[in-house]
């Protein structure tokens, strides 16, 4: 079958009622995601105020676990929407994860955080049984802004960056009540509950055409193009590194800016507050400009920010330019800015400028407090030789250094992540509106398998951000890996464009 015709036996009455199954499917995400993500929040609070001692690289993996679950279960679960409906699945799910996430308030290890992780990590395939269901109410013309709006509740993760921090300040008596963070993850599970009665007795169930007679083989026959797995490699990053930057950005900020979990929160929000927001917007640019369009703003816009984020904050001295003897000879006299050389075959002095050292690079003030959106640099020179030393031709008489500094300024970080994260939000939206255009009879597995990778791209991204950490020493490190990965989905992309160009396909949508 065809994308053609794909929803448009759709009744007007039905087309209206999906309208309201957009709105809680979008409600419920928001909720699921909110949910998916408190790890980031609460494991970096928890560190923070003393209550375990784990490193980054524990970190990375506490963090990433519910990511895990998230992604490697949304292809069942996806499938599952394809045969049972929407209506039961995601009702089910809601009522389902409610259970470990309100188990995580009786941890107290590393072990009982990872497993009660891995439970409450269902949340995240949400979004492959919300993709199914919303499209499946909406003819082929109007899924693109169907779907972004949908993908909207994404911004849950802005919720729990935003709230959670202030949450548990008020819990714990701004840290006087330790124990009262037990509360935070028992008030995500009566959200979870509430969402999933209200879910089950608000929506109706809806199939693809054809799905329920469709074998599991049948069902699975799209895996085997490889066009689902170059979207999953595009949806690794514009999703997965949304994720990941909605968790990790909490102690990056905590770690290299020195703030406090609460502005951490705030600032880690407008990253994934309009990377959330703005996939609406995607979807619409999807449906008038075509994803492939997009898809290459998308990812040149987010290459270009990784790169201007990879310089790290930096106070270094580096050899300069120096000053060489133009022949033999013995040092006579050395001032605040010139060497004295008596040759000696003629007894002739010789006088050798060099520059000195003036002033500092940047003040106190300057190197805290004012906003240096570019490097500085300062260059001078150094005598290394002394009166009545002999020195010979070319040899090194006064040593060059340079110093730079390169604040990387917050509030300049902070624009570029908001650039970034709204970028990624676009990308989200673009991916997915191949989907229902390729595979018209089998969003939720497609969409599932697409969701599976970017979900481990949430996953993955953090472990291998603790582990880039731990080498390095540099924060940093983490956009030189999205630097990489945006290369690779890039050069891929325009080759296949290329690719169908020179062999003149007639739809060039990739």
């Amino acid at each position: 079958m065809t994308a053609v015709g794909m929803n448009e036996d759709l009744t007007p009455e039905e087309m209206k009622f999906g309208w309201w199954i957009l709105a809680v499917n979008t409600f419920a995400f928001t909720v699921c995601f909110a949910c998916w993500m408190m790890y980031g929040v609460l494991i970096t609070w928890l560190v923070a105020n003393g209550v375990h001692q784990w490193g980054p690289s524990d970190m990375g993996w506490l963090i990433g676990i519910p990511v895990l679950t998230g992604a490697l279960f949304r292809l069942p679960m996806g499938l599952a929407t394809d045969k049972w409906g929407g209506r039961i699945v995601y009702g089910l799910l809601l009522l389902f994860a409610a259970i470990p996430m309100y188990l995580v308030s009786f941890c107290d290890s590393y072990w009982s955080f990872f497993f009660a992780g891995l439970g409450f990590g269902f949340c995240g395939t949400s979004f492959a049984v919300g993709i199914a269901y919303t499209s499946v109410w909406f003819p082929r013309h109007r899924q693109g802004t169907a779907l972004g709006i949908f993908g909207a509740g994404n911004a849950g993760a802005a919720l729990t960056t935003l709230g959670a921090p202030s949450v548990l300040n008020w819990l714990t008596n701004n840290g006087e009540n330790i124990e009262g963070w037990r509360t935070l993850p028992k008030i995500y599970a009566g959200m979870l509950v509430v969402t999933g009665i209200f879910f089950l007795l608000s929506t109706k169930t809806r199939l693809p055409p054809g799905s329920a007679a469709k074998t599991l083989s049948q069902r699975l026959a799209p895996l085997r193009n490889i066009r689902v797995w170059r979207f999953g490699l595009y949806y690794f990053f514009v999703f997965g590194g949304f994720v990941a930057l909605a968790q990790w950005l909490v102690p990056y900020y905590v770690n290299v800016y020195s703030t406090t979990v609460f502005m951490a929160g705030m600032l880690a929000a407008v990253n994934s507050l309009p990377s959330g927001v703005i996939r609406a917007l995607g979807g619409w640019l999807s449906d008038v400009w075509g994803a492939r369009l997009v898809m290459y703003w998308v990812l040149g816009a987010s290459l270009i920010c990784c790169l201007l984020l990879l310089v790290p904050q930096m106070n270094i001295r580096s050899p300069g330019s120096g000053v060489m003897a133009r022949g033999d000879g013995e040092v006579v006299r050395i001032t605040d800015n010139e060497i004295v050389i008596r040759a000696t075959k003629t007894g002739q002095e010789s006088a050798y400028p060099f520059q000195g050292k003036e002033g500092q690079l940047v003040t106190d003030e300057e190197r805290f407090e004012r906003t240096l959106v570019l490097p500085r640099s300062m260059s001078w020179q150094e005598p290394v030789v002394e009166v009545g030393q002999a020195v010979k031709r070319k040899e090194l008489i006064a040593r060059g250094e340079t110093e730079i500094f390169f604040q990387a300024n917050i509030w300049v970080f902070t624009a570029l992540s908001l650039i970034l994260g709204a970028v990624m939000g676009i990308g989200k939206a673009a991916v997915y509106k191949h989907i229902p255009d390729y595979f018209p009879t089998d969003v939720g597995v497609v969409g599932g398998i697409v969701g599976v990778l970017g979900g481990l791209g949430g996953f993955v991204c953090p472990v291998i951000f603790g582990y880039l950490l731990k080498a390095t020493g540099l924060w940093t490190s983490c956009w030189l890996f999205f630097a990489l990965l945006i290369a690779v989905c890039l050069i891929w992309m325009h080759i296949v464009v290329q690719r169908q160009l020179k062999e003149q396909v007639p739809d060039l949508h990739v």
